[in-house]
């Protein structure tokens, strides 16, 4: 069993920047996929970013239309953490943003839920406008 706890959360103004952060427990997850979904109130939860290990120190990232040039993923498996950096956050962002590890899935496929084996509990990110 993997466990995931955010941290990093909280309120921003338009433009302004978080870094969220993920650490995992229970098992070594270097060989899974890492990745952020977020649900907007009303809203279906939605695929955010995803880093896979594809080779020696070699990463293959993804990221939703939406953040992509604004949002970066990374991670360290050394400590078994993943980390989001959002950067001119926008009000649409809005979010509980959810820490996810899962198998990867092809290269260049959309990450969705059912690719999803744990969830973190969700840390909350609201941008004011």
């Amino acid at each position: 069993q993997v466990q995931l706890v955010e941290s990093g959360g909280g309120l921003v103004q338009a433009g302004g920047s978080l870094r969220l952060s993920c650490a995992a427990s229970g098992r070594t997850i270097s060989s899974y996929a890492m990745g952020w979904f977020r649900q907007a109130p009303g809203k279906e939860r939605e695929f955010v970013a995803r880093i896979t290990q594809i080779g020696i120190n070699t990463y293959y990232a993804d990221y939703a239309d939406s953040v992509k040039g604004r949002f970066t993923i990374s991670r360290d498996n050394a400590k078994n953490t993943v980390s989001l950096q959002m950067n001119s956050l926008k009000p649409e962002d809005t979010a509980v943003y959810y820490c996810a590890v899962g198998s990867s899935g092809p290269i260049g496929a959309r990450w969705t839920s059912t690719n999803v084996h744990y969830w973190g509990q969700g840390t909350q990110v609201t941008v004011s406008s």
